[in-house]
């Protein structure tokens, strides 16, 4: 197929905040399948089989993944199906068709001792059953070969779906009291960011059609810039979502802060987790906005929303 032409782009996971934005980001590249559970559980060997024979993408975006945390600690088979084996045959099957597979790690591949941000070089060592799952499926989508892109990233929020910030939000609203973790540091990162920059990526292959054995593959951090802790990022929300007027019964002085040991849950997550986007940023040429300006962005979606339906 000629470079000119528009792919066949199938995203997986489509109900999620992250597959609601590649809905919204792929859809200027070409004709988008986008798959919910109930359309294609990825963790049914067969059943991905026969929806990429279907379909036959050039593309496929996999955004669907086991994202409980605590309930992987419990679970560990099924977080380690759907995260670290199921992608692997997701990849298999990609390259078989002979197209690029985009998947999605996380921050947790990280034990969290670095005092400075991880690099793509940087030895993974997960702390959680749900950054060990995670870490396999990356291992699995590379082992798969053929074009295969990992992006890593961290502290989601969109629009669609729930998330810590929403909750942040809610809570404020309703004046509950809010303690919020003041030693685990990351980088907010929004989920429409990470839909645009895969899109970029996605629309460079492409472009790239007659050159793909050279195409940049392997792994790379995808975060907005900067870095915060959960503490700093919730008075963050409170203090830009009260000055743009919404009607808060607390504000950014009414949050206060605790110890992550004190709301573990049984999880031991990284302390310091914030990634690198160097090579990123280089191999592509993308501008990564601070992680202040996607919270800006998402709480004004959210204000326009409430408007809307006011």
């Amino acid at each position: 197929m000629r470079p000119s032409a528009r792919p066949a782009l199938l995203v997986l996971g489509s109900n999620g905040q992250l597959g609601f934005e590649l809905r919204r980001s792929l859809a200027c590249l070409g004709e988008v399948v986008a798959l919910d559970r109930a359309a294609c559980d990825i963790t049914k060997h067969e059943e991905c089989l026969a929806v990429l024979a279907r379909y036959r993408p050039d593309v496929v975006v996999n955004a669907a993944a086991y994202t409980g945390v605590g309930q992987a600690e419990q679970d560990p088979d099924a977080a380690l199906l759907a995260n670290g084996t199921a992608p692997g045959w997701l990849a298999a099957a990609t390259r078989d068709l002979g197209g690029l597979f985009v998947h999605f790690s996380t921050d947790f591949v990280f034990d969290g001792r670095h005092t400075q941000p991880y690099t793509e070089e940087d030895v993974p060592m997960p702390l959680s059953v749900y950054g060990k799952t995670k870490l396999e499926g990356e291992r699995a989508v590379l082992a798969a070969g053929g074009s295969a892109i990992v992006l890593r990233t961290a502290w989601l929020a969109g629009v669609h779906g729930s998330n810590f910030l929403k909750t942040i939000l809610a809570r404020a609203k309703a004046g509950e009291r809010l303690q919020v973790v003041a030693d685990q540091v990351g980088t907010p990162t929004s989920a429409a960011l990470v839909a645009d920059v895969t899109a970029h990526i996605v629309a460079r292959y492409w472009l790239a059609a007659g050159v793909r054995p050279g195409f940049p593959t392997g792994v790379y951090h995808l975060t907005a810039g900067g870095e915060a802790s959960w503490h700093a990022y919730a008075c963050e929300i409170c203090r830009f979502a009260q000055a743009r007027g919404m009607a808060l019964r607390l504000g950014p002085g009414d949050v206060g802060a605790c110890a992550a040991r004190d709301f573990d849950g049984g999880v031991e997550r990284p302390a310091y987790s914030v990634l690198d986007t160097t090579r990123l940023r280089e191999t592509f040429g993308v501008h990564l906005p601070q992680w202040e300006q996607g919270v800006h962005w998402l709480l004004e979606q959210l204000i326009s929303r409430e408007q809307t339906h006011a």
